[in-house]
C-alpha cells in the first residue's frame, strides 16, 4: 500500500473510469475492455471496499471533440468531495487534451482526490506528482496528434494515387483490389443513365425529380450495404449529378470536417471545399456512366440554375419570358419581374433592386407584354430556318422518352416476375406441415404476386396511352414550319420551355428606356457572341386592357345583322374575352359599340342598307344554303364572316349583281334535268327463277 493513501481516501469512495475511443474498438478490442475493468482488483488491494464504475464513455474520443456525460458526472462527483481516488489503466483514458486534463487534475488537487493506474499513484498535492501529471497529459495529447496526422497522411498518399476507396456510390461495387466497378444488375445501370438523359432533357435536378415521380418510376439505393429500390428525392438525384466518379474519376476530398465551440459545446462542422482544394481527382480512373465533357456540362446547368449573382436562375413558371436575363443598362443590376391583375395577366420589369437594398433612386420599369413579344418574333425569325431539323428532333426525343419509360418499367417488370418465381421456390422448398414458416413465404408469395400484376397493369396502360407510331419525316414536318409562330403564341404553350429555349439562345438582354422617344431600347446578346438592338415602343397606361382590334372590328360587322345580344353569343362560343379577360355580355358589347361608334342594330336600317345574313340571302336568290356557301367558298359571291363560329354578312347590291344572276340562272338548268330514268332508257332484267 501507497503512503500517500490515507485513511480519509479510503473513506470516500473510488472511482474506476473506463473508456474505449470508438464503437469498433467496444466492438473488436475485448481484451483492452476486460483489462480495464481489471483495475477492480488493483483498487481492492490498495484498501477500497466501495468502488462505483463509470463506464458510460464506451466508444467516445477523449480528445474534446465530443461530449463525455460520463465524465461529466465523475467531475461533478470528485468537486463535491466524495471520491477518495479515480483510477483508470491509464492516465490517457481521461482526457487527451490539455485543458480538460490540467482542470480535472486542478480539480483533484482542490479536493484531495488521488489518480491511480497501473503503474502508480498521483497526489495532485505534490508538486513533483503535478508536474509528471502534467507531462503525461500533454504527452498523451502530442501523442494523439501525432497518431492522427501519420493516419492521415497515410490516407492522403494512398488517396492521391487513387487506391483508397471508402465506399462506392449506388451503381457501383467496391473490388478486393481498391477498385471500382459497375454494378453487373443491367436495371441498375439503366436507371442511373436515365437519371442523367432526363437531367441534360430537362435541365434541373427539380424537374427530373418531377419527372419520375410523374412516372412512378424508383431508384437504386444502398442500406447496409443491400440492394433496394426507393421513391427518389431530391438528394438522390442531386448526389448522383454532382458525384464526379459517374464519369470515371476518381476523387478524395471534397468534404473538410472541422469542429467550433458554441454554446459550451463543441459541435462538429463540415463544409464543401472547392475544386482545387481536393485532395486528389484522378480522371479516366474507371468506367464511368459518362464522359468528363458531359459531366462539366452538367455542373454549368447546375451553376446557372443557382440564384444570384450572373446566373439566370432556373426556368420557373409565369409568362415574363425574359426573367432573369434582363439587365439595366444604367446600374448593372439585373431588372426584376412584377405580375399585376386579374389572374397576374399583366408583368412589368422594374430595376428596383437598388431602391430595395440600399435605398438609391429606382432605374427603370416598363411593360413586359410587347417587350417579351417584340423579343420573341426575333427569337423566331433566328430560328425559323432551322425550324424542319428543329421538328424532327423533337419528334424523336418524344419517341426516345416514350421508349425510357417503357424500358424502365419492362426492367422493373422482369425483376418483379424474378422476385415471384424466388417466393415461389421458397413455399414449394418448405414443410408445408410448419404453418408458420409456410404462412409467412405464402404471404410473401402474394405481395410478389401484387407487385408483378400492378406492373402489367402500368405497361399496358402506357402503351395504350402512348401508341407506336411511325417516324415523321422531314417532308411530312415542312407543311408545319410556318405554323411555328402560331405555336409559340399559344396560350397553351409551356411557359418553362419557351424560357429554356430563350436561354439557349440568348445570353442577356440590355436594357434602358428612352423617355424622349416613348421606346425601350434592348440589346440581345446572343449565346454566339452577335448583338441585336431592338426599340420597342412603350405601351401607354391602360392600353393592356383594351379589347383587341379584331375584335371591335368583327362586332362592326356583326352589328348590321345582329343585335346585342346575338353578338355577345357570338363571341363567348368563339372563346372571345374583352380585355379584362372577361367574357361578353350584351351591356359590354353595347358599351363598345357605343365608344367606338359603332350603330346599333335596327331591322329598318338593315334593309334600307340592303344587309342579310346566309338564310336570307338564300332566299333572295332562291337557292339553298349551301349552295350559296359553295359559291362564296370559290369567290363567286362576295360576303363577309368576321368569326369563325358566326354568321355570314351579304349585302344586296353584291346579290343582285350579274355574277349572282348568272350564278342563279346556272343553278336552276341544272336543276331541271330529269334525275329519273326516261323511257328510251334500256333496264337489265333478272330471272326470277
Amino acid at each position: 500500500m501507497s503512503d500517500k493513501i490515507g485513511s480519509h481516501h479510503l473513506q470516500r469512495r473510488a472511482i474506476l473510469y473506463v473508456r474505449q475511443s470508438s464503437p469498433h474498438q467496444v466492438i473488436h478490442n475485448e481484451e483492452s475492455r476486460r483489462l480495464q475493468y481489471a483495475m477492480r482488483g488493483r483498487l481492492r488491494d490498495l484498501g477500497w471496499q466501495e468502488i462505483e464504475v463509470v463506464d458510460d464513455d464506451l466508444g467516445h474520443s477523449a480528445s474534446g471533440a465530443g461530449t463525455r456525460s460520463g465524465f461529466k458526472r465523475m467531475v461533478a462527483d470528485v468537486c463535491l468531495g466524495k471520491v477518495g481516488a479515480v483510477a483508470a489503466r491509464e492516465v490517457s483514458r481521461f482526457a487527451r487534451n490539455s485543458r480538460e486534463w490540467q482542470q480535472f487534475v486542478e480539480v483533484c488537487r482542490l479536493v484531495d482526490t488521488l489518480l491511480i493506474d497501473q503503474e502508480a499513484v498521483y497526489a495532485p498535492r505534490m508538486s513533483n506528482d503535478r508536474l509528471l501529471l502534467g507531462l503525461k497529459g500533454s504527452l498523451n495529447e502530442y501523442e494523439l496528434d501525432l497518431l492522427r496526422q501519420r493516419s492521415l497522411e497515410a490516407r492522403y498518399e494512398k488517396a492521391r494515387r487513387g487506391e483508397l476507396v471508402v465506399s462506392a456510390p449506388v451503381g457501383y461495387l467496391k473490388t478486393s483490389g481498391q477498385l471500382l466497378e459497375k454494378d453487373p444488375d443491367r436495371r441498375v445501370q439503366e436507371r442511373i443513365l436515365l437519371v442523367f438523359r432526363k437531367f441534360l432533357e430537362l435541365g434541373s435536378i427539380r424537374q427530373t425529380l418531377m419527372w419520375f415521380l410523374e412516372e412512378e418510376l424508383r431508384v437504386p439505393a444502398r442500406v447496409d450495404g443491400e440492394l433496394t429500390w426507393k421513391r427518389p428525392r431530391y438528394s438522390s438525384f442531386q448526389s448522383i449529378v454532382t458525384n464526379p466518379t459517374y464519369a470515371g474519376a476518381y476523387v478524395f476530398g471534397r468534404t473538410e470536417h472541422g469542429s467550433r465551440y458554441e454554446d459550451g459545446q463543441t459541435r462538429k462542422v463540415s463544409r464543401r471545399r472547392r475544386r482545387e482544394e481536393w485532395i486528389s481527382l484522378i480522371q479516366d480512373h474507371h468506367e464511368g456512366y459518362i464522359d468528363w465533357e458531359r459531366f462539366e456540362k452538367i455542373q454549368k446547368m447546375i451553376a446557372r440554375n443557382c440564384l444570384g449573382g450572373d446566373q439566370p436562375g432556373p426556368a420557373k413558371q409565369g409568362a415574363a419570358l425574359l426573367a432573369g436575363i434582363l439587365r439595366c443598362r444604367r446600374c448593372g443590376r439585373k431588372l426584376t419581374v412584377n405580375y399585376t391583375g386579374v389572374g397576374s395577366r399583366f408583368l412589368r420589369y422594374g430595376c428596383v433592386r437598388g431602391y430595395l437594398d440600399s435605398g438609391e433612386p429606382k432605374c427603370i420599369s416598363f411593360g413586359g407584354i410587347p417587350v417579351d413579344d417584340r423579343v420573341g418574333e426575333e427569337l423566331l425569325r433566328v430560328v425559323q430556318p432551322t425550324a424542319i431539323e428543329a421538328s424532327v428532333q423533337a419528334n424523336q426525343d418524344i419517341a426516345s422518352q416514350q421508349d425510357a419509360v417503357l424500358d424502365a418499367l419492362n426492367r422493373d417488370l422482369q425483376a418483379a416476375r424474378y422476385a415471384v418465381q424466388r417466393a415461389q421456390k421458397q413455399y414449394d422448398a418448405a414443410d408445408p406441415e410448419n404453418r408458420l414458416v409456410a404462412d409467412e413465404l405464402e404471404g410473401r408469395w402474394n405481395t410478389a404476386l401484387e407487385r408483378l400484376q400492378a406492373l402489367e397493369l402500368r405497361v399496358a396502360q402506357h402503351r395504350s396511352k402512348n401508341p407506336q407510331s411511325p417516324a415523321a419525316t422531314i417532308d411530312e414536318f415542312s407543311e408545319l414550319a410556318d405554323d411555328l409562330e402560331t405555336v409559340w403564341n399559344d396560350p397553351n404553350s409551356d411557359a418553362r420551355l419557351k424560357k429554356r429555349i430563350v436561354r439557349a439562345l440568348i445570353r442577356e438582354v440590355v436594357v434602358d428606356v428612352d423617355n424622349a422617344a416613348g421606346e425601350v431600347v434592348l440589346v440581345i446578346h446572343w449565346q454566339g457572341g452577335a448583338h441585336t438592338e431592338l426599340r420597342v415602343a412603350r405601351r401607354k397606361r391602360g392600353s393592356a386592357t383594351r379589347t383587341p382590334p379584331d375584335i371591335i372590328a368583327a362586332i362592326r360587322v356583326l352589328a348590321r345583322v345582329s343585335t346585342d345580344r346575338m353578338i355577345a353569343g357570338f363571341l363567348n362560343r368563339n372563346g372571345l374575352k374583352t380585355g379584362r379577360g372577361n367574357r361578353f355580355t350584351q351591356m359590354r358589347v353595347t358599351s363598345l359599340r357605343t365608344y367606338h361608334k359603332i350603330p346599333n342594330y335596327s331591322a329598318e336600317a338593315k334593309v334600307a342598307e340592303g344587309w342579310m345574313n346566309l338564310t336570307e340571302a338564300a332566299a333572295f336568290l332562291g337557292l339553298s344554303s349551301r349552295t350559296v356557301r359553295l359559291a362564296v367558298d370559290r369567290g363567286e359571291l362576295p360576303a363577309e364572316h368576321p368569326l369563325h363560329d358566326g354568321p355570314w354578312v351579304f349585302r344586296r347590291a353584291d346579290l343582285e349583281s350579274e355574277a349572282a344572276k348568272q350564278l342563279t340562272q346556272r343553278v336552276h338548268r341544272q336543276s331541271q334535268q330529269p334525275a329519273v330514268p326516261d323511257a328510251d332508257q334500256q333496264e337489265l332484267g333478272f330471272s326470277g327463277t
